[in-house]
């Protein structure tokens, strides 16, 4: 065979390969054959013959999405009905479209539901038995069919049974921290999906996608760019830009919001000043957002991180939070929109430990701000440490509405190169109790609760979405996005509950396949923090890029130093947080810190979170504490290791391009599993000079080694 056609040939073979490989992209929505007969043929009688009732733009969003799951599942289209009898079998619309057919009983069930809520199931009309979709709204409908087609791909679908459901937050909020050049700050899966430069022109299919995928989870609103936010994207060019999105997103039940730079009136707007409480920046604000509501009807409001990590803010005014987010606020309010403010702020100005700053801030302010403000809290205090205690405002704040900031991209938990799957880390600390403002209270409730009518409540999440084939860089970051979407709507599910079905949706509906990967997923959290950051350690990581351990950090500001929160010294190790130290812990309920106040009642995961404690501190397990430490990172080690032995199990029972990719990064993982173990235990060693405990593998290499390590081209800066 000539060289140009064997080329030919491979290149033909290579493509069609390529096209029947599994690489991720189509995430859960990868609505497979169905293999059961019974089940099949209960989903084709009913896509034989679908009425909507009415027509708009989300009910077209539902018939493409019907042909997609119909032409995979069933290798047909479905049949539309032109007629609400005759031959029609699955109705879809909304409870006031269907008020004729419904009961009021039927209607009133739905109408407590509220605007996003939806109601499924069989149907009895004129002594026909229908099954019906019903949304209170059209999105609510989508929601409806999204979970119908949900229960086909995990075979849990049942023609007799009904399903209704209704968020428990308004709020279910991305927060993509993206710049306009298209770099993701703490972003590991490749670029920016935002192509600012051909927008509005160009418009990338991707972004359907991106919509179909977040509604499929019930998320309602976007904030498109970098907290560290770039006035520019407020200027009237980018506003058409972001037109473009918002229209697409609009039938998917997204809206859009964007961050505002606090400094703009002077780098856009060509004031003087960005005073809140100047006229002319009042006046500012107000124009701007008005030209953004002429673009963009349902815009949902601002974003702003201010007078934190060196972002403007009021305080170079001599103004507080209340003042610099009521005057956004103001603006926003006759449109409709939100602004929200994040809590997270700290100075290394301010003689306090950073763990305090944000009560300190913000408690003083409870009550001052408008009722169109929510405050975007952190699930912890420092910054998305592997572990963290609940944050202290959940517990604090009782006239302000708190929403939660969830972090998916995983700054501080092996980026993209590592599997740990979030939601049990999440479900740890929405379960938190906080004891306030009742004995019950939990963060969940305390997140879910609104204030008064006029609130909203919120959840949001950092992205971590990019422009990888697969789009979250690991594969099983995927499983992230997905349970928080699912926490989002949710606050009170079950992680377990959130595994099997992202399972199922994406791997298939293999009991023992299924089993193997959830153990994987349900334990990988734990490992990492074993090997990362155990006994209530943080904050360890390398410099800057936060890749690796560094906890010999130090220099230069000391919030943003490794020895400013473990404090190792030949004596012991932690941070102080009790009465005799920072005294953190008088933020938290009396019950929480008279506990925790104690290094015997402290659940021990929290330990050196508050405590200094000297190396032969006894834990419950007998241990010292550093025979403890030590056996913690070795555990670490030991579980990743398990984990790449169960993937590797598997083999032959998935696709061969997804295996191989979760088992490249699973080798990874071990690698800086070891990396971790041995670098933080050598260091801390070089200090207490104590022995390495018999029953661990003794930590390899040599400690100047691992602190000569540089990674200038580590992804996400």
């Amino acid at each position: 065979m000539r060289k140009p056609v064997l080329l030919s040939f491979l290149l033909l073979i290579g493509l069609f390969f390529n096209a029947l490989a599994n690489d991720g992209y189509k995430l859960w929505l990868d609505y497979q054959p169905i293999q059961d007969p019974e089940l099949k043929t209960q989903v084709k009688n009913l896509l034989d013959g679908v009425f909507f009732y009415g027509e708009n733009d989300t009910y077209q969003v539902i018939k493409k999405e019907l042909e997609l799951a119909s032409e995979n599942m069933l290798d047909q289209s479905p049949i539309y009905s032109q007629e609400r009898l005759g031959n029609s079998k699955l109705w879809i619309g909304t409870r006031d479209q269907l008020s004729q057919v419904l009961s009021l009983t039927q209607q009133g069930e739905i109408r407590e539901l509220g605007a996003d809520g939806y109601w499924r199931g069989p149907l009895v009309f004129e002594g026909k038995t229908y099954y019906a979709i019903i949304g209170n709204n059209p999105v609510g409908t989508l929601y409806g069919v999204f979970n119908w087609l949900n229960s086909i791909q995990t075979k849990t679908f049942n023609s007799s049974s009904i399903i209704s459901d209704s968020p428990k937050v308004k709020v279910r909020m991305l927060n993509h921290w993206d710049n306009l050049d298209r770099t993701v700050e703490r972003g590991y899966a490749g670029a920016s999906i935002w192509d600012w430069h051909r927008l509005p022109g160009y418009v990338d299919p991707r972004y359907i996608d991106y919509a179909r995928a977040n509604a499929s989870l019930g998320i309602n609103a976007v904030s498109l760019t970098n907290v560290n936010a770039n006035a520019l994207i407020l200027t009237t060019d980018f506003m058409k830009k972001v037109k473009v999105l918002a229209d697409l997103f609009r039938p998917y039940g997204i809206k859009v919001f964007l961050t505002a730079r606090f400094s703009a009136p002077i780098q856009i707007g060509g004031l003087k000043t960005a005073d809140p409480l100047d006229p002319e920046v009042i006046k500012f604000w107000k124009e701007k957002t008005v030209e953004m509501y002429s673009f963009i009807p349902d815009f949902g409001g601002f974003l702003v991180k201010a007078n934190s990590e060196g972002q403007p803010g009021p305080h170079e005014y001599g103004r507080n939070h209340a003042e610099g987010a009521n005057m956004l606020a103001d603006a926003l309010a006759p449109h409709g929109g939100l602004l929200i403010w994040r809590a997270f702020v700290y100075s290394h100005e301010v003689d306090e430990d950073r763990h305090k700053q944000a009560n300190l801030e913000f408690e003083p302010l409870d009550g001052k701000f408008r009722d169109n403000v929510i405050i975007q809290v952190k699930n912890g205090a420092i910054d998305f440490q592997p572990r963290e205690p609940f944050h202290p405002l959940f517990g604090a704040v009782n006239h302000t509405q708190l929403g939660m900031e969830f972090q998916i991209t995983q700054e501080y938990l092996g980026q993209a190169t590592q599997l740990v799957f979030l939601a049990p880390m999440w479900e740890e600390v929405l379960k938190s109790k906080t004891f306030q403002p009742s004995q019950s209270s939990t963060v969940a409730s305390v997140v879910e609760t609104p204030i008064n009518e006029n609130h909203k409540t919120l959840i949001a999440g950092v992205s971590n979405i990019g422009t990888d084939r697969n789009w979250t860089g690991h594969l099983f970051g995927q499983a992230n996005w997905y349970a928080f979407g699912k926490l989002a709507w949710d606050p009170e599910l079950d992680s377990k509950a959130i595994t099997d079905e992202w399972i199922k949706l994406t791997f298939g509906n293999s009991s023992e396949l299924a089993s193997k990967i959830e153990t994987m997923m349900l334990e990988s959290h734990e490992a990492a923090v074993d090997y990362m950051t155990p006994l209530g350690l943080h904050h360890i990581m390398g410099r800057s890029h936060h890749y690796g351990p560094g906890p010999w950090v130090t220099g230069g500001r000391a919030d943003w130093t490794s020895l400013y929160y473990h404090r190792a010294d030949s004596l012991g190790i932690g941070f102080d947080r009790t009465s005799s130290g920072s005294d953190a812990l008088a933020q938290y309920a009396p019950e929480i810190a008279q506990e925790w106040s104690d290094p015997n009642q402290i659940p021990e995961k929290f330990l050196l979170w508050f405590h200094h404690l000297p190396w032969d501190f006894k834990l419950k397990n007998g241990m010292t504490l550093w025979d403890g430490i030590a056996n913690h990172y070795d555990l670490g080690v030991k579980k990743a290791r398990e984990m790449q032995q169960t993937w590797a199990s598997l083999k032959g029972e998935i696709d061969p391009e997804r295996f191989h990719h979760v088992e490249q990064l699973l080798a990874i993982q071990v690698e800086e599993a070891e990396w971790w173990r041995n670098a933080c235990l050598l260091y801390f060693q070089s200090i207490n000079h104590l022995p390495f405990p018999d029953n661990i593998e003794k930590p390899e290499g040599d400690l100047e080694y691992y602190k000569s390590l540089r990674f200038p081209n580590a992804p996400g800066i």
